[in-house]
């Protein structure tokens, strides 16, 4: 997977796209089952048409330009996102950034411009809800018409439903809020969790003991808050279980969102390093204690009860396991 940083970059690419390529649209924030249908059906229609397949991301997403207070919560950071990105079979990404500029052009200018003159798209994968141009007045039966004059055709995706509910970044967004982790594997096809690099912090975990790993989410707000037994994924040859608090450390008056990692008989040091912090079980809300001891004993009972949850969790993963291998 390759990122272009803008439309204005898309002159270094006119000899990929020469002959066209295979494109969708969206802001695919949290990249759910739903999002993974439309990027395979891209994939599958790239390889058909033997032309470059194209994701089109917008940085900040469109709410965030038009009603920035009213913004839900972000499933995911640019990064992250990118880093989905890159999991499957999508050859490029377009990050393009959604300004006054972009956001008054029409519907026809969008399609010649855009889609047309710099992509020369001829197949065009969207959603059965995608609004697209000022006012948002283009929509999937536009696109059929304008498509017939340009020479590019459409699919239009269907909703993607479980348990005759739809997926979306917003259902995701309430079971989160519960929160049911379970619930969002379900949606998402895979844990919840966050990536980032390993950052200096204020080093007090050491100090009572359980020494963290400190990542800066990269946001403002948090989709999720608490204590969690979590599993870290780029430290090792397998998942590192270790227990995590995700939110503002009110206890040592945090104003920023942080993740606190402490990994289960870990030693070694990882400054620097790009790691992913899996949720697996929620054990508590994020609370205010009254001091660093008192701060401490509770770490020690959230340690404890994320490792008893390991100790099951594995268990019953083994015996899986074996159920399997004897079928």
């Amino acid at each position: 997977m390759q990122l272009i940083r803008g439309l204005h970059n898309l002159t270094r690419f006119r000899a990929q796209f020469s002959e066209g390529c295979v494109l969708t649209i969206g802001n695919f924030d949290g990249i759910h089952l739903g999002h993974s249908r439309v990027l395979q059906e891209v994939s599958k229609k790239a390889r058909q048409l033997r032309l470059p397949s194209v994701v089109m991301v917008f940085e900040p997403l469109p709410i965030e330009y038009f009603a920035p207070d009213k913004a839900p919560v972000r499933l995911m950071n640019l990064r992250e996102k990118l880093q989905a990105f890159n999991s499957t079979h999508i050859d490029y990404v377009l990050c393009v950034h959604f300004n006054e500029q972009f956001a008054n052009l029409t519907a026809e200018a969008f399609v010649e411009q855009i889609l047309v003159d710099a992509f020369a798209v001829k197949h065009l994968v969207v959603g059965d809800d995608f609004r697209f141009g000022k006012e948002r007045r283009g929509n999937f039966t536009f696109l059929q018409e304008t498509g017939k004059t340009f020479g590019f055709t459409v699919t239009d995706m269907p909703t993607y439903c479980i348990d005759n509910e739809r997926v979306s970044s917003t259902r995701i967004r309430t079971e989160l809020e519960k929160p049911d982790l379970a619930g969002v594997e379900r949606l998402m096809g895979a844990p919840f969790g966050f990536s980032g690099r390993v950052i200096h912090g204020q080093k007090l975990g050491r100090t009572i003991g359980f020494p963290t790993l400190n990542l800066n989410p990269k946001r403002m707000q948090m989709p999720v808050q608490g204590v969690f037994a979590v599993e870290v994924d780029g430290i090792a040859d397998t998942s590192w279980p270790g227990v995590a608090n995700i939110g503002l450390r009110p206890t040592v008056d945090g104003i920023r969102p942080s993740i606190e990692v402490h990994l289960f008989d870990w030693q070694q040091d990882l400054y620097g390093r790009h790691i992913v912090v899996k949720l697996r079980h929620f054990i508590r809300p994020e609370m205010k204690f009254d001091g660093i001891e008192q701060l401490r004993v509770q770490i020690e009972k959230d340690a404890a009860q994320a490792r008893q949850f390991f100790e099951e969790y594995y268990l019953n993963a083994q015996q899986i396991d074996v159920l399997e291998s004897n079928a």
